[in-house]
């Protein structure tokens, strides 16, 4: 079985791979891609040599350029597709009943298999397996009460926990990696970017001062102020370093504040 991976992050895709490996050494991943336009590029230089599609395709929703969706749109693709998504429960059923499966993040090895095994099973029974319906897929997500996560399943050890956005202090980039706080003070890591989870949040309650920090509202303990207008958090808990608003940040910081 030949797949396709289009994941933005590099943890997130290197876990799949290997756990695709495990579940069959046979597969054959032929590229992970990271965003729409390296996707309608890789698609349209294979249909110019003339290659076969591959037989599955694993999507992220989130990318780094546009929605995974706009790819399926623009490269024409009829192949079938699992999601790897980050949308709550409330939405899932939309992408069960639209495309042959979903993955819900961090990846589950027993979830990957079953979505393998009803893929197996719909291509061994002749039934039509081709690309999701989009219409009715995206109007459903249109739809749902809330375009905004609000909950995070992390991996903690052996464990995967559910998370609710009302426990989080803060998110920070630190080492090359992605952390959350929770307002107890639990410090948990995780596999998205900072570009990647303001997408995802409601901006009504976190915020981003910095390239480092995307902050809760309910975090923010005292707001210093100095010279030139620079402003210094204070956030409970007390993260590792300090924090500033960014210069370019300031206007749309104090705006988010007075909503």
């Amino acid at each position: 079985m030949n797949v396709v991976l289009v994941e933005d992050e590099k943890l997130t895709a290197r876990r799949l791979e290997g756990l695709l490996k495990a579940y069959d050494p046979a597969i054959t991943v032929l590229t992970v891609l990271t965003s729409v336009a390296k996707g309608v590029a890789w698609f349209a230089d294979r249909a110019q040599q003339g290659l076969p599609q591959p037989d599955l395709l694993f999507l992220d929703i989130h990318l780094e350029d546009d929605s995974g969706f706009r790819l399926i749109e623009r490269a024409g693709l009829t192949l079938p597709v699992i999601f790897t998504t980050a949308y709550d429960q409330y939405t899932l059923q939309a992408f069960k009943t639209n495309s042959i499966d979903y993955l819900l993040k961090p990846i589950d090895a027993n979830e990957l298999g079953a979505a393998l095994d009803k893929f197996k099973r719909l291509r061994a029974s002749a039934t039509a397996v081709t690309q999701p319906d989009l219409t009715a897929l995206l109007k459903t997500l249109q739809t749902s009460p809330s375009p905004y996560k609000n909950r995070f399943m992390v991996t903690i050890g052996t464990k995967i926990r559910s998370i609710h956005t009302s426990e989080i202090a803060y998110f920070y980039y630190e080492e090359k990696s992605t952390w959350l706080t929770t307002h107890d003070g639990q410090h948990i890591s995780l596999e998205y970017s900072l570009d990647k989870l303001i997408a995802m949040l409601d901006p009504g309650q976190f915020f981003r001062v910095n390239r480092a920090f995307l902050v809760s509202m309910e975090a923010i303990r005292t707001i210093h102020t100095y010279s030139g207008s620079k402003l210094k958090l204070d956030l409970q808990p007390l993260p590792r370093q300090e924090v500033f608003v960014s210069n370019d940040r300031l206007a749309d910081f104090k705006e988010w504040l007075g909503k």
